[in-house]
């Protein structure tokens, strides 16, 4: 019974992200940010969230 309830809720069976990957797209986040001109000090105080929103605020 429990078969037919993992193949109706597809969200079930999505991989999830794993904590490596996560910290590899932040990196990348930030060095996309260094690269259009935020300082280092600034980059220290924000947090992923942040960092995420400042690169939709520039469009990078």
């Amino acid at each position: 019974m429990a078969r037919v309830k993992l193949t109706k809720n597809k969200n079930l069976l999505r991989p999830k992200k794993t904590g490596a990957a996560r910290r590899r797209r932040v990196l990348e986040h930030r060095n996309r940010l260094l690269a259009a001109g935020v300082t280092e000090d600034t980059l220290r105080q924000l947090n992923d969230k942040q960092v995420r929103a400042k690169l939709k605020e520039l469009k990078v």
